[in-house]
């Protein structure tokens, strides 16, 4: 059987026949009316909790929380107690919207607590000291032990973070807004670019060292491909190993006067192999495989 609904005019019944008729007659029709007349509040109570949230945090889920505290307020409201249903509703949407939230949030409640009793003591402590406070005027403060203050990761606490947020309005290519989902680097997938740059640096690698002599050749190779030490090479080379040491300098030092080489080490970012070797890039590292030129028999 449909349910019968009573005919009101908003625009000339006041809210005092609308109750009347929804706690005393049973009106659903009036209860609906008296949701939508009052739904104002749930939006200006949304924003004002918003205010202070994340932008991860849609306003729309705002407003469908605070739209279930307007529905309990209208039926747990009663007309006889003198009490303005708008001081009344707010309390319950507020609530409501608080209650969801913590509901959803990861964060024990604990912690929560104890990140708040921080960011107090640091704030009181800030306005007495005119500066920032220590780890150990922060921990008198709250009464705690340095360990607890550690653990407590000194007031801060991570945040979860949609991929869709927005970080830049506008701010990609073409103009395109930016989100977090396009600042995320994906290390699975290589570098065109930096594959470019590393085949640059072989080809200049190997150029150089081909114009090396047939000794600093071989060294090169025994020590920074094969992993000999400068004592063993020494000893194939039946000189000492100090001499096999100048001979190692020598050959670095010609490889950085190599103009493609320092071109690839100022482009490419590669760090020295000494404070004496400012423009040679680190042969021994593992992204570049240069294949010896000579070897010892």
């Amino acid at each position: 059987m449909p349910r019968r609904l009573l005919a009101f005019d908003d625009a000339a019944c006041d809210s005092a026949a609308l109750w009347r008729a929804f706690k005393k007659g049973g009106s659903l029709d009036a209860r609906e009316r008296l949701i939508l007349r009052h739904f104002p509040l749930v939006k200006f109570v949304a924003g004002r909790i918003g205010a202070g949230l994340p932008a991860s945090v849609e306003f729309d889920d705002l407003v469908s929380y605070g739209t279930i505290g307007l529905i309990e307020a209208v039926d747990r409201f009663d007309p006889k107690r003198n009490v303005k249903f708008e001081t009344y509703a707010v309390s319950r949407i507020r609530g409501a919207i608080l209650d969801e939230m913590r509901a959803l949030d990861w964060v024990p409640r604990s912690v929560r607590a104890k990140n708040r009793q921080l960011e107090g003591a640091k704030s009181k402590l800030r306005a007495d000291l005119l500066r920032e406070p220590t780890r150990h005027e922060l921990a008198s403060e709250v009464g705690w032990t340095q360990h607890e203050l550690r653990a407590s990761g000194t007031g801060s606490t991570m945040s979860l973070v949609a991929l869709e947020e927005l970080v830049a309005h506008g701010g990609g290519e073409d103009g395109e807004s930016v989100t977090v989902l396009d600042r995320v680097v994906d290390d699975a997938i290589e570098d065109p670019g930096a594959d470019v740059e590393l085949s640059e640096m072989k080809r200049a690698l190997l150029e150089a060292i081909t114009d090396l002599t047939d000794r600093e050749q071989t060294m090169i190779s025994l020590y920074y491909f094969e992993e000999s030490t400068l004592s063993c090479i020494g000893a194939a080379f039946g000189v000492s190993e100090s001499r096999i040491s100048q001979i190692r300098a020598k050959a670095l030092r010609d490889l950085g006067r190599s103009e493609r080489v320092r071109a690839c080490v100022e482009g490419y970012g590669w760090t020295a192999e000494g404070p004496d070797e400012p423009t040679v890039p680190r042969l021994h590292d593992e992204r570049i495989v240069v294949p010896s030129a000579r070897r010892i028999a």
